[in-house]
């Protein structure tokens, strides 16, 4: 079984082959086969790899299954000075299966 940490959107996700995550649009990207650079640590039944900070031959292979958009609300609200202001948009969020873990 090989798992691997890593890094995208400013998060960190421990991720297994076949294994669905979900993390934040990624810009610029071919959403059929998404590489992730940003290894932080590798392992699998023999070897144990921690990088200092990041992997460089290791990467992971992905493709995006679906895509969400969230609402997100925020509200400003101060009593007694008739204060209200309700501000919102639509986070997007893609679902990606983790295809190959390439050590």
């Amino acid at each position: 079984m090989k798992i691997a940490v890593i890094q995208t959107g400013g998060k960190q996700y421990l991720v297994e082959e076949g294994k669905e995550i979900e993390i934040e649009k990624i810009r610029n990207v071919n959403p059929e086969k998404i590489e992730f650079r940003d290894v932080l640590l590798y392992a699998d039944d023999n070897n144990f790899l921690l990088g200092q900070p990041k992997l460089d031959n290791v990467f992971v292979v992905g493709k995006m299954v679906k895509e969400k958009k969230n609402k997100v609300v925020v509200l400003k609200y101060k009593p007694k000075t008739r204060y209200r202001q309700k501000k919102g948009y639509k986070k997007i969020t893609w679902i990606v299966k983790i295809e190959k873990i390439n050590a």
